[in-house]
């Protein structure tokens, strides 16, 4: 979706609940790994930053986030990402994208999201390895504060098709929610949140009937809703400077 967005050719590395250092060590060993790309060939991620074929990289960590920071030494290996990345093109933007955790949280998914970002995302990962020799700046896409700020709103009546948080989970076949993965409509949240970082523009505007990866057509926000969800997103990223995009530049933007 957001290649959809933005126009950009892009990889990944993906794998099953992966930490950032089983990235960095085993490579293609990995559970679940995969590579995935569009309007160029896929490779594995140390290949393909060591070729300077990115002018943006996005690192995420693993959740159970108090489990990654305490067992894997997070803020290391974000270090280590970082510092190869800047060997190769010391001029590529980097980025940590915060995620959530379950909706069933014993400790509430909301209040994990809003008291997470200070406390792990930021504190206990980013800044840590911001302040190690030789990172240098990293930046952050809030994809958990999106998601929150988004879900919110349908639960207070603002986004008409929606009513709750499940709305932007995927299902199965027999309707079973996924209390992690996002569907269609979370999809399409986290796609606005890295364009709107990357891009430093407003997503006010930007197409809403997109497509799932295989072509078919996603489920989309209704009209009335997908404007709303586009100023969400553009408000909650304008109002956290480790995104690196101020709200006078996303209002020059508008639309």
């Amino acid at each position: 979706m957001l290649a959809q967005l933005g126009g950009h050719a892009y990889a990944s590395q993906l794998g099953w609940g992966t930490t950032l250092k089983q990235h960095w060590k085993d490579g293609p060993k990995i559970p679940g790994f995969a590579l995935h790309a569009g309007g160029m060939d896929p490779a594995p991620a140390k290949e393909a930053l060591a070729a300077e074929r990115f002018d943006a990289l996005v690192l995420t960590e693993m959740v159970e986030i108090r489990d990654a920071v305490r067992w894997y030494d997070s803020p290391r290996w974000l270090s280590e990402w970082v510092r190869f990345a800047r060997r190769a093109n010391p001029a590529i933007r980097i980025y940590l994208y915060e995620t959530w955790h379950n909706l069933d949280d014993p400790a509430g998914w909301l209040e994990r999201i809003d008291t997470d970002l200070s406390e792990q995302w930021l504190g206990h990962v980013l800044a840590p390895a911001e302040a190690r020799r030789g990172t240098g700046h990293i930046f952050l896409i809030p994809g958990g504060q999106t998601m929150a700020a988004v879900a919110r709103a349908a639960e207070a009546g603002q986004l008409p098709g929606i009513s709750s948080r499940e709305d932007l989970f995927s299902r199965d076949e027999h309707g079973a929610l996924d209390p992690i993965h996002m569907g269609d409509l979370g999809a399409y949240v986290i796609a606005l949140t890295h364009w709107t970082v990357l891009w430093q523009r407003s997503p006010l505007g930007l197409p809403h009937r997109l497509k799932r990866s295989d072509g078919t057509d996603a489920h989309w926000f209704e009209n009335e809703a997908a404007p709303r969800v586009q100023e969400i997103v553009r408000d909650v990223v304008a109002g956290i400077p480790y995104a690196g995009v101020s709200p006078e530049r996303l209002s020059q933007f508008d639309g």
